[in-house]
């Protein structure tokens, strides 16, 4: 871990914002796009860039704002992994949207976004809160294997509840679905029930399947040698050097995701969730048990 101060901290256009108080991950995911070289990293994905002035730089940019939106946080890199624990700089960023009136689209593989649920209760009260959580596979053994270093599915799922208890809307996606690994029907529709369960809004799914990239290939694969023998090779006969790698079950998949979605009034599409997170009403009302 080391620390910067950074130039600026949002990202985007007036309508909404996005937001990463931190860049690199310590949750060791074997799929993590955020490692691919594209994204241009100088230091090791393990070691944590803190930008330790982010409430300075997001106080000063919210204060110049009139026209309050949604702010995103979580699409590069988790606010909630283990030195938020201690730096709590995710939380100071959140007392400063509800200080100036702002609303929070917050994605995580962590239960200790709990930490904070007092805070993003009081934001969804007065503005609108949104908690977006990864699911990818039911199975608790084969969580520690493709996400060894954060909360299993399980916990996750009790996070949402918790989320439904305080009528904060939630969001799950279920990407990626690794070919071969966990693109079976038994998972995807355990976790989908999981999600009808306990009240999402909506789910995000991009096809049923994986995106590799440079940088991110290779450690996808580095993983697949360790824990899945012979697997790295069968990818390569299937998909060759291939960007879009979509599981040979996704048609499939895809209709019992669409099935059970439209059965349980869910929004499916990432075009609705997206427009449901970036939308901040002028009046929000705050979700109640009675909506779910």
């Amino acid at each position: 871990m080391h620390f910067v101060d950074a130039k600026g901290i949002l990202t985007g256009s007036s309508g909404h914002y996005g937001m990463n108080i931190y860049r690199g991950c310590s949750h060791g995911c074997i799929y993590c796009d955020s490692r691919s070289k594209c994204y241009q990293f100088k230091h090791p994905f393990e070691d944590i860039e803190v930008k330790q002035n982010a409430p300075q730089l997001l106080e000063k940019a919210l204060r110049s704002r009139k026209r309050k939106c949604m702010i995103g946080t979580g699409a590069m890199s988790d606010p909630y992994m283990h030195c938020e624990e201690n730096l709590r700089l995710t939380r100071r960023c959140l007392e400063i949207i509800k200080q100036y009136g702002f609303g929070i689209a917050i994605q995580t593989k962590s239960d200790l976004i709990l930490q904070d649920i007092d805070l993003l209760d009081e934001i969804n009260r007065s503005a609108k809160c949104v908690v977006q959580m990864t699911l990818t596979t039911y199975d608790d053994d084969l969580c520690a294997i493709l996400e060894p270093n954060v909360c299993n599915t399980k916990r996750r799922i009790e996070v949402l509840e918790e989320m439904r208890k305080r009528g904060i809307p939630t969001i799950v996606w279920i990407t990626p679905v690794l070919p071969f690994i966990n693109d079976t029907e038994e998972n995807i529709t355990s976790i989908l029930n999981e999600c009808v369960r306990v009240g999402v809004k909506g789910i995000i799914d991009f096809g049923m399947g994986l995106t590799l990239r440079e940088g991110d290939r290779e450690y996808y694969y580095a993983a697949l040698d360790k824990h899945f023998p012979g697997m790295k090779e069968r990818y390569i006969k299937q998909y060759g050097n291939s960007y879009d790698l979509p599981s040979p079950n996704a048609r499939n998949l895809t209709a019992v995701f669409k099935r059970i979605c439209k059965e349980n009034g869910i929004m499916s599409s990432p075009e609705e969730c997206f427009g449901f997170m970036n939308d901040l009403p002028e009046k929000y009302r705050q979700m109640s048990i009675f909506d779910l």
